[in-house]
């Protein structure tokens, strides 16, 4: 059962502290964003300037405005956490004051579930990522206050009775260390988050905390001890989410991809963190929430009703916006590795998962004007839409701009060159500033660079990730296009298995799905061809990547490729270099390959 002095009772508000979040952060982080937003769209206005602003003008420039939000705020979240890197003593704890109280000594008192979440997904590959977990909590004698939940939503029934043999046998392993029980669900009804909430009626009271896990998650034992301490010591404190960086990994594709995510991340997280306060993000995984509170308040409504009814998709950050509507903190721990998941290992189910979180995503439209809610929430739902919203708008700049530019006497007269190149740099440096900021904090931290692999690989690492992202995000522009249109017509995607394990991806799968964007980027590039070819270089700006998009999934899946940049030192994480107890003990090919080179 809780401990008594944890446990609440769900009308627990008064007891609750008050949301700490001082209100001139966020004002002056909106007022440098609107701010930057201004300047951007007045240069971009004078670069149109030629002949006048006419009609066409003006909805490229709506087109421009819908897109800048992303970039600009990344910008301004970036520069806030360089500056946190570079002059904070304890730069997690200058966002999370709550790490700084933890001595790491303190008793365990309360009682914690882990939550696996599992579907359709290999039960030898799960438990082998779960067994370094369990060996971790016996090992620190902690095992009596854990209690390990996998919580199956399978449907193959070969794979379920699969399940059933391999954790029968897991949890008779480690009976008397730490408990293991089994579940499985006969549907999928409200997929991951109903998955969890059928764990809630069950056994939620049997429990204070809940640390939340995907069948790709890997956490170091010292990080769950630490989560469970800042939860005792701070009351208040409803979810805190950890930031999660990619294992490493074999794969082309997903050691390019989790090479950026890494630079990107932590500057983002704390820039973030520090104006966002106690109204802080929740990704549903690799996470802490405190269950009375979790149970009492973030229950998710059904959407619709009758033939149009339809469970939330995109759970998590709607249960963060719930959990702050209540009285309760949601924080996020931004350090790094102690918390890890796998990203997928190919173009093709990189997009397929992005897509799902696109139609998740679309329904937040449903909350936007609920009752009691932040303006910080409100911004984090409407800013989780803007994400997939503004990718169309990228594709109607490629095609209405290059209508543009070829119905213009002379490109001179569609667009100022100096102005338009002004603007174009400023995209790339907005769009590349939470990699820009870790990449100086890296460099200017002789240790921390060499974990990477050194200056030279370090740095041409982040090169090879600018060509790599220029070519990918326009790719996933153009997928969302696709997708959102299918959307509008009741085409939708469902919680289905990702392939995890690193494959080749053959020339006809790459064209099955990749051909309409390909045919986005032709038609641009060949009309510009037909009518003003100087203008063929810049369109390449976002043309390129779907143009290429299906050599670009074969080629980035290749092993062989994947086995060339580890050779050559490129993208490499710090946890190749140092792997933590966990990660060591699954012998993982992308770390045992690392380190026979070194």
């Amino acid at each position: 059962m809780p401990s008594a002095m944890l446990e609440r009772s769900s009308g627990d508000e008064a007891a609750v502290a008050s949301i700490i979040l001082p209100a001139w952060r966020p004002a002056v982080f909106f007022l440098c964003v609107a701010a930057t937003m201004a300047g951007f769209l007045w240069l971009a206005a004078f670069a149109l300037s030629p002949g006048g602003i006419g009609t066409l003008d003006l909805v490229l420039l709506v087109l421009i405005a819908v897109t800048l939000p992303w970039y600009v705020i990344g910008f301004w979240n970036a520069a806030i956490g360089l500056a946190i890197m570079r002059f904070a003593a304890d730069p997690v704890a200058a966002v999370t004051p709550v790490a700084r109280r933890v001595r790491g000594d303190e008793p365990i008192v309360a009682s914690t579930a882990i939550l696996l979440c599992i579907r359709n997904e290999p039960p030898e590959r799960v438990a082998r990522l779960l067994e370094p977990m369990l060996h971790g909590l016996a090992a620190h004698g902690m095992g009596e206050r854990f209690h390990v939940y996998v919580l199956s939503d399978t449907s193959d029934s070969a794979i379920a009775a699969a399940e059933e043999r391999h954790f029968a046998a897991l949890a008779q392993t480690w009976r008397g260390r730490v408990a293991l029980t089994y579940r499985r669900r006969t549907g999928n009804v409200g997929f991951k988050a109903g998955n969890i909430a059928d764990f809630c009626r069950r056994w939620g009271r049997d429990h204070d905390f809940a640390i939340m896990l995907d069948a790709d998650s890997v956490m170091t034992v010292e990080l769950m001890l630490k989560l469970v301490r800042m939860m005792q010591i701070e009351p208040h404190l409803g979810i805190l989410q950890t930031l999660v960086i990619g294992m490493p990994s074999t794969s082309a594709f997903a050691r390019i991809f989790q090479f950026g995510m890494r630079l990107g991340m932590r500057s983002y997280t704390l820039g973030s963190a520090w104006w966002q306060g106690d109204c802080g993000p929740y990704w549903g995984h690799n996470a802490i929430v405190r269950l009375a509170p979790f149970m009492a308040h973030c229950d998710l409504p059904v959407l619709g009703d009758g033939a149009l009814k339809e469970h939330v998709l995109s759970h998590d950050q709607i249960e963060a916006v719930l959990m702050h509507k209540a009285g309760y903190a949601v924080r996020v721990l931004a350090e790094e590795g102690s918390s890890f998941e796998q990203n997928p290992p190919t173009l093709v189910e990189f997009i397929r998962r992005d897509l799902r979180w696109c139609q998740g995503n679309m329904q937040y439209w449903h909350f936007l004007r609920a009752e009691g809610l932040r303006p910080v929430s409100r911004y984090q739902l409407g800013f989780a839409i803007l994400m997939f919203v503004g990718s169309p708008a990228w594709i109607a700049l490629l095609l209405l701009g290059a209508a543009a530019v070829a119905i213009a006497p002379a490109p001179a007269d569609f667009m100022r060159w100096d102005a338009g190149m002004a603007l174009f740099m400023l995209v790339l440096g907005m769009w590349f500033a939470p990699n820009i900021s870790t990449v100086i904090d890296v460099l200017s931290r002789p240790p921390l660079c060499r974990q990477f692999g050194g200056a030279v690989r370090f740095t041409s690492s982040f090169l090879l990730t600018i060509v790599f992202v220029v070519l990918v995000a326009p790719i996933m522009w153009a997928s969302h296009t696709l997708f959102l249109a299918r959307l509008l017509f009741g085409r939708t995607v469902g919680w289905g298995t990702q392939t995890r394990d690193d494959h080749d991806v053959p020339w006809s799968l790459a064209f099955a799905h990749f051909w309409p964007q390909t045919l986005i980027g032709l038609v641009a590039i060949a009309f510009l061809a037909l009518t003003v070819p100087a203008a063929i270089p810049y369109a390449l700006f976002i043309a390129a990547g779907p143009l290429l998009s299906i050599p670009l999934a074969v080629v980035t899946a290749a092993p062989s490729l994947g086995r060339a940049l580890i050779r050559l030192g490129l993208d490499r994480l710090p946890e190749e270099t140092a792997p933590p107890a966990e990660l060591r003990a699954l012998s993982l090919p992308a770390i045992e390959m690392s380190r026979r080179l070194r």
